[in-house]
């Protein structure tokens, strides 16, 4: 059986177009500009860690990729289509745009298998049994399938993070935004959720992923992105950014948490 080509137009068509495109995109919180300007491609299967420090605008630019903040303008597409405004076409783009919160954002009255099988019900229609399969077996990836009927009190922080990666990869989203996904953690439960994140990175997950392990951006990011005062100050490959930083504001921020 042959499959037939994609017809031209399509957005897998555009070679090498990048599955999330930002294009000279502003932000203000009042007087307050908190992005400048921003521009930004991440292609299919590659892994973007933004860094930088506190109010750099780092968490704004994720949650404006899905819209959870509006932009005042510029432009925002994933794979090729600028981000709906409103309705259905919204809800659509949600369920290709994968979040992991710093807090966890799990359903308190909900089990964890219900957690994990609500979107793909509810969103993308699949059938209760086959959700419910397809949850073990995330369940069973991110390491907590043994809690599957527990609710979210019962499990420990880093245990409740790992059930919030499982619930975005239940959605099959394109790309997954990852807003400081360890910050909110005890030091001992961290690993156990960049452990996770890291063979997602291997697997070929598209991610974009804010946070503060260095680590983690040394480990498994394509591209570091570093972010100051709502602008991207500078961009590289995790190797020449942390032992060549180009900016005296990425130098004096490394600096300061790499002595440490």
């Amino acid at each position: 059986m042959t499959s037939t080509p994609e017809p031209a137009g399509t957005p897998a068509a555009a070679a090498g177009q990048p599955l999330v495109h930002l294009g000279r995109v502003n932000k203000h919180f009042g007087a307050l500009h908190v992005l400048q300007n921003i521009d930004l491609d991440v292609a299919k299967g590659e892994v973007v860690v933004v860094i930088g420090p506190s109010g750099s605008g780092k968490s704004t630019l994720c949650r404006a990729i899905n819209r959870l903040e509006t932009i005042d303008d510029g432009v925002i597409e994933l794979d090729g289509k600028p981000l709906p405004a409103e309705g259905k076409a919204l809800a659509k783009l949600r369920s290709d745009v994968g979040m992991v919160f710093q807090s966890f954002n799990l359903f308190a009255h909900k089990s964890i298998l219900e957690n994990v099988t609500l979107g793909p019900i509810k969103v993308r229609g699949l059938k209760k049994k086959q959700a419910v399969a397809e949850a073990m077996e995330l369940l069973e990836r991110v390491g907590v399938a043994t809690q599957a009927d527990k609710m979210p009190a019962q499990l420990s922080g880093g245990q409740q993070q790992r059930v919030a990666i499982a619930r975005a990869l239940a959605m099959r989203p394109k790309v997954i935004l990852f807003d400081e996904p360890t910050s909110a953690l005890d030091p001992e439960m961290v690993n156990e959720v960049l452990d996770v994140m890291v063979s997602l990175a291997k697997e070929g997950m598209t991610m974009i992923v804010v946070t503060h392990e260095m680590g983690f951006a040394r480990k498994a990011a394509d591209r570091v992105v570093f972010m100051a005062d709502g602008q991207i100050v500078e961009e590289s490959d995790p190797e020449s950014f942390f032992t060549n930083p180009q900016s005296d504001r990425a130098r004096d921020f490394l600096g300061k948490i790499l002595t440490h």
